[in-house]
This record gives C-alpha cells, sequence and structure tokens, in this order.
C-alpha cells in the first residue's frame, strides 16, 4: 500500500492572483480541498515539505492527511501546478475523501526478473504502458504494480487481465484490455521503429 503524507495547511485569507504570489514569496504553496459535496477550501501548505514528498515519486497516488485548525483531514492529489521556468509547484488540487470510497489512481509499472526471459538472449521489452489507471480503495492504493518477466518468449504479450492485482484493485474502465508490453525480437522492435518514423 502506498505510504500516507503529512501535511499542515493554513487557510488562505484572500484569493487571487496577486495574493498568490505573496504567499509563494513566503515560501508557500497556495492550494484547494474539494469535493464530498462540500465547498471549496483554499488553503496554503510549505513549500520545502511539499517538494520532498513529490520527491519520492508517490505523492500523487499517496492519502495526504492535512492538518488544518487542529483537524484532519484526509485527502487525494488531484493535480499539482508548476511553474514553466523554475519548475517550482505553484498550485495543488486535493480531493477531499470521506471514508473508504473507491478513487481513480494512476500508479507505475515495475518489471522484474528480465534475465529469466528471453531478453537475456537478446530480445527486447516493448513497453506499451508504463503506467496503469486503477479503481481501488484510499487504503488499497499500491505503490506500484511488478510484474514478472519470468519464462516469457519472444512473442509473448503481457495483458493486463494476466496480472495478479492486489486484493480490491481493479482496472479502471476500459483499461481491462489493455497490453502492458510484448517481447520482440530486435529486427522486430527496429521494423516498428522504422514504420513509426515513415508514418510521422
Amino acid at each position: 500500500m502506498s505510504e500516507t503524507f503529512k501535511l499542515v495547511a493554513e487557510l488562505r485569507a484572500k484569493a487571487g492572483k496577486g495574493a498568490s504570489r505573496a504567499i509563494r514569496r513566503e515560501g508557500r504553496v497556495p492550494a484547494v480541498i474539494y469535493g464530498a459535496g462540500e465547498a471549496a477550501t483554499t488553503i496554503h501548505i510549505e513549500e520545502k515539505i511539499l517538494m520532498r514528498q513529490l520527491h519520492t515519486g508517490h505523492f500523487m497516488n499517496a492519502i495526504v492527511e492535512l492538518e488544518l485548525d487542529g483537524a484532519i483531514i484526509r485527502t487525494l492529489p488531484r493535480d499539482v501546478a508548476f511553474h514553466v521556468v523554475s519548475d517550482r509547484p505553484i498550485h495543488v488540487d486535493f480531493l477531499r475523501l470521506t471514508g473508504n470510497e473507491v478513487v481513480t489512481v494512476t500508479v507505475p509499472v515495475h518489471f522484474v526478473d528480465q534475465e529469466l526471459s528471453a531478453i537475456k538472449t537478446g530480445a527486447m521489452l516493448n513497453i506499451v504502458a508504463h503506467e496503469l489507471k486503477l479503481d481501488c480503495a484510499p487504503d488499497s492504493i499500491p505503490d506500484d504494480v511488478t510484474i514478472s518477466l519470468a519464462g516469457l518468449q519472444v512473442g509473448a504479450a503481457i495483458h493486463i487481465a494476466d496480472v495478479k492485482l492486489p486484493a480490491g484493485v481493479r482496472p479502471h474502465g476500459r483499461e481491462t484490455g489493455l497490453t502492458i508490453a510484448t517481447i520482440v525480437a530486435p529486427k522486430a522492435m527496429k521494423s516498428e521503429e522504422g514504420e513509426a518514423t515513415a508514418a510521422a
């Protein structure tokens, strides 16, 4: 299960671009909490701590507990906007969680056991989907989906239906038929790349 992050938040007294710029000059990041049928709550959080959590690589599919005026609000990050030049976070959207309702998250795919597959003898792994969109309860969000390549030979295809997902986790919507990766010969890979280049 993905880890839980904690952030101390403060209410924003004013909205608008000018107020947001002033908050950022103080090393804070404007944010909003929305959802669960409640009015949106405008807040700001400390940039340094936010950056530390973003660098873990799991922030966007982790529960974030926001401490606001002594209360803990369980949320799920939905969007982080970054400055186009400095790449610093300039705004965060948090979805308010009310219980263990089903949410949709995107998690990375991690491949293991390459040395036990045809890749060891020169075949190539053609990754179609680097991430998977999944539906699950907030407390069941996985850090990633690990797929073993052991025993796979040239021509093998890995479909999401073949992957054993954690209990309570299922593919989102039409992704139930998704092909995640294939094992191909080096020549086949070059041919596919050539066709893609020609089409472009």
